[in-house]
């Protein structure tokens, strides 16, 4: 807004000025109103072109003001009351109410309303009636008035801005916050939660054992065994789980997608006994992934092999892998008896079966695209994963 009131002073010096030149005396007055034109319109144009530089030195020396103001009196003696650049001096008011807030505005109306009443009556023929002579000063007063309310709305309403920033500052750390500690209970859920759960399981079944009246030694055996073959992998996944926590902030640490998803193919047939098969497709070879996204796909595909384990019965898991056109595509099959009809993310949610709902989760905080159904086959479930090859690469500047 102060740019915009020297803008209107250039205007207002580069009317006035023929008027004034032509008015003053020849010799040394001439030269006076020359150097007062040059003076007032270069201050004018540099506060205007480099408010955000100049602004802060007019803020803390008035007395530039003042003297601006004296030479602009000097040029409107020159002109004239009567001419454009009178218009000049109520600009000078409303400066200082900008700037300097209402006690810097009632100075400057008072000086810039003294000047004219002294340069009104001066004049050889000054204006018959009091209104006449009395109109500019008192709109100095009033522009004054203006500049320093509308400072006093600027302040409040940028008090405001800075509130409604705090506030969505805060929010966005809550966000934040609530979306790491859901991302970290989708973690905890897909690994160590369900491993501890099999190790109760086999503690269990070990303290049935030991307190039937016939116990079996080779059976107590493996079953202790399990356990300790189940603790071992609890705490194999919690280590896993913070080192690639840790590796998600090395965006350097590139993950091969498929090599990783056979590996942890051949690693749930051995563990459950249950056949699946690793499959690459595609024709094209899969460019490195960054460590979150690897995590999210790789949890996705190893929550499908365990979901199917645990609730579809089936007799094999086919698991494949491969870049189909501009999509990087992972598809888990089971031949079970696959999800009931209508099943809905809200009522396995409302259920307390977080599983799919994570899958589901973790997919759309990659940018992937998740389907989980028959996958045009008679029966079972297929879980199929697309995530665009765009969203792999960072574009550079």
């Amino acid at each position: 807004m102060c740019r915009q009131v020297f803008g209107f002073r250039l205007a207002m010096i580069a009317l006035a000025t023929p008027t004034a030149l032509v008015n003053a005396n020849d010799g040394l007055p001439t030269r006076l109103v020359g150097a007062a034109v040059v003076v007032t319109f270069m201050t004018s144009y540099v506060l205007f072109r480099d408010w955000e530089r100049f602004g802060p030195l007019l803020l803390r020396h008035p007395t530039l003001l003042a003297a601006d103001t004296l030479f602009g009196a000097l040029l409107l003696i020159a002109a004239g009351p009567d001419s454009t650049l009178a218009y000049v001096s109520v600009c000078t008011p409303l400066l200082a109410g900008l700037v300097y807030g209402w006690r810097g505005a009632a100075v400057f109306a008072s000086l810039q309303a003294l000047l004219l009443l002294l340069i009104h009556a001066a004049q050889e023929n000054p204006a018959p009636g009091i209104t006449e002579s009395a109109l500019l000063p008192g709109l100095c007063v009033i522009a004054g008035a203006v500049g320093s309310s509308l400072r006093n709305l600027m302040l409040r309403f940028g008090a405001a801005t800075q509130a409604l920033t705090t506030v969505q500052a805060r929010l966005a750390v809550t966000e934040a916050v609530s979306a790491e500690r859901a991302r970290l209970a989708r973690e905890m859920h897909d690994s160590v939660a369900k491993t501890l759960h099999g190790v109760a399981l086999a503690a269990d079944g070990l303290t049935t054992s030991t307190n039937a009246d016939r116990m079996d030694p080779v059976l107590v055996r493996q079953q202790a065994a399990l356990v300790a073959r189940s603790a071992r992998r609890a705490a194999a996944e919690s280590r896993e789980l913070l080192a690639d926590l840790r590796r998600e902030s090395d965006p350097d640490h590139a993950t091969d997608v498929l090599v990783e998803l056979a590996a942890r193919t051949r690693d749930f047939s051995t563990r459950t006994g249950l056949p699946a098969v690793y499959r690459p497709t595609g024709a094209h070879a899969v460019p490195p992934v960054p460590p979150a996204v690897a995590r999210q796909l790789l949890t996705i595909a190893t929550e499908a092999m365990e979901n199917a384990h645990r609730h579809a019965r089936p007799t094999r898991v086919d698991v494949s892998g491969g870049v189909h056109g501009d999509l990087l595509r992972i598809s888990v099959y089971d031949d079970g008896r696959g999800l009931p009809p209508g099943t809905t993310l809200e009522q396995l949610r409302r259920a307390g079966h977080f599983g799919l709902v994570g899958m589901v989760e973790r997919a759309a905080s990659v940018g992937a695209r998740i389907r989980i159904g028959r996958g045009g086959r008679p029966q079972g479930t297929e879980v199929r994963l697309e995530l665009p090859l765009a969203a792999l690469t960072t574009p550079t500047a």
